[in-house]
């Protein structure tokens, strides 16, 4: 994968693909059971795009 391919998404777009809400994605991610968000800037955290695709192909099954 090259950089050019990289995508990181924020919080709404992952809560718009994942239907979760803001509190459900943390409490998965404390749990191990969803992907670990990672910091952009002070202050701002996004998700990779990859990340959050292999979850919705398997959400009960995915693990970090």
């Amino acid at each position: 994968m090259t950089d050019a391919t990289i995508s990181i998404l924020r919080l709404a777009a992952v809560k718009a693909r994942t239907g979760l809400s803001r509190t459900t994605i943390y409490r998965r991610m404390d749990a191990g059971t969803f992907p670990r968000s990672t910091q952009i800037s002070p202050g701002l955290v996004g998700w990779y795009e990859a990340d959050i695709d292999s979850w919705v192909a398997d959400p009960m099954g995915w693990r970090a």
